[in-house]
């Protein structure tokens, strides 16, 4: 214990006196001396063994050595220096001894900005060190070295840094309730913008984006659960700065992500920030979910047009065959809408085609446009002929395995009279007119 005392009380003089100039050292800068180049010499291979042979506690007697004598030396001294104070923290049963161990393991930090500079990136590292050791007992403290890490750094923070900070603020709302959901959200706002550049920066270099964007969903998931996001919390705090500015990607995604989360996506503000999103994003990047989902909600609000718009632009997009089949299928539904049967039919005929997870609820689809078809092809000369559009829907209910309509279709098949006087028979094959143009087989209802 006294050892460890002695140790961190040797380096807070150290840190906190003696020379104040400093290097970069990039490059080991040696004593003049020859004897005190050789001793120098000695202690670095003294230490750099004891950390190769896994003996960390007799690495610490050389390394100190060389921190009081040749705080110059190279950035490596500082490197091994934190491994060290690192893992006899970790390896350190007695709390107060482990403290000490941490306390050094800061220090070893501080000496590297005085002596070598780069505050920023070591700065950084310090932050996730301190993290590991202090978050709970000093969370205060934690945070203003994660906002220090921050002013510091600005888009070049370590990736990890964004949910390490989430983290940190959610320990400080726990704790000591000393963050306003205004300091949280514009804490929320500064990381989120750090991110937008790390995902360009990533799509720009042709990396994958999924470890951002897995970080991003953790973060907003410790965000709403220090600060209650819900519907009426985006309304009120977000809505009135987008309608100041619609064009605000960065808003529009905190809006789409937030009321996604709450279950407000019926919202009218949700659909308004999603078309901001897709709009703002560079087409071959564009996301073919957000596309295909808008248009869907679009098409459950019967706004056609927007739901045609917008299932179109998914079109363009997504790659999957079962994207591409439900797609158009949605497309069909809406040409259905508007009477257009034949070119409802055309996109069935398509969606089957592109994939063939979809190709039964096409069949079932191009079924009912054939059952709703007896007003606008019956000739009402005979019942026979007029009721094959029953025939040739129940053809595809049975090919979608929809039992229940082809049961239905069934009962407004001709009867055996019907057929009877027209001359056919049970088995013949009908081409069956109007715009339907296809062919049947005979059957009758009873």
């Amino acid at each position: 214990m006294k050892k460890a005392i002695v140790t961190a009380t040797l380096l807070m003089v150290l840190i906190f006196g003696g020379n104040t100039a400093f290097a970069q050292c990039k490059e080991v800068i040696w004593p003049t001396d020859p004897a005190m180049k050789a001793k120098v010499e000695e202690k670095k291979v003294l230490y750099e063994d004891a950390l190769k042979g896994g003996q960390v506690i007799n690495a610490l007697k050389p390394l100190n050595w060389l921190l009081a004598n040749v705080p110059n030396l190279h950035s490596s001294l500082y490197i091994y220096g934190a491994e060290v104070f690192d893992k006899l923290a970790k390896e350190e049963k007695d709390a107060a001894r482990k403290k000490v161990y941490v306390d050094s393991l800061m220090i070893v930090y501080d000496m590297r900005i005085k002596n070598c500079g780069e505050e920023g990136p070591v700065t950084n590292r310090k932050a996730f060190s301190f993290l590991q050791y202090n978050l709970q007992s000093k969370p205060a403290e934690a945070l203003a070295l994660m906002d220090k890490t921050l002013d510091l750094n600005g888009n070049d923070v370590i990736d990890a840094t964004l949910i390490y900070y989430m983290q940190t603020m959610k320990v400080n709302k726990a704790k000591l309730k000393n963050l306003t959901d205004d300091q949280i959200m514009e804490r929320y706002d500064r990381l989120m913008a750090i991110w937008d550049v790390k995902m360009k920066k990533t799509q720009s270099e042709g990396k994958d984006p999924s470890k951002l964007k897995k970080m991003k969903d953790d973060i907003d998931a410790i965000l709403i659960t220090i600060v209650d996001v819900n519907c009426d919390f985006v309304k009120k705090n977000l809505e009135p700065k987008f309608r100041k500015d619609p064009t605000d990607i960065s808003l529009a995604k905190k809006i789409f992500s937030f009321m996604l989360q709450g279950k407000c996506t019926d919202e009218p503000l949700w659909l308004e920030a999603g078309e901001v999103i897709l709009k703002a994003t560079p087409v071959p990047e564009r996301d073919c979910g957000l596309a295909k989902n808008l248009g869907i909600k679009y098409l459950v609000k019967e706004n056609y047009e927007k739901a045609e718009e917008l299932l179109k632009e998914a079109q363009n997009v997504c790659t999957e065959a079962t994207d591409k089949g439900e797609i158009l299928i949605y497309l069909g539904s809406i040409e259905a809408k508007k009477g257009n049967k034949f070119g409802a039919r055309d996109l069935y005929r398509k969606a089957a085609a592109a994939d063939p997870a979809s190709a039964k609820e096409a069949y079932v689809k191009i079924g009912l446009l054939y059952y709703g078809s007896f007003n606008d092809c019956a000739k009402k000369v005979n019942q026979a002929d007029d009721r094959l559009v029953y025939l040739i829907a129940a053809d595809y209910f049975q090919r979608g395995g929809d039992a229940k309509n082809a049961a239905n279709a069934k009962e407004n098949f001709p009867s055996r009279e019907d057929i009877f006087l027209v001359n056919y028979k049970v088995g013949d094959s009908k081409q069956v007119g109007c715009w339907i143009d296809e062919s049947t087989t005979i059957r009758t209802r009873d």
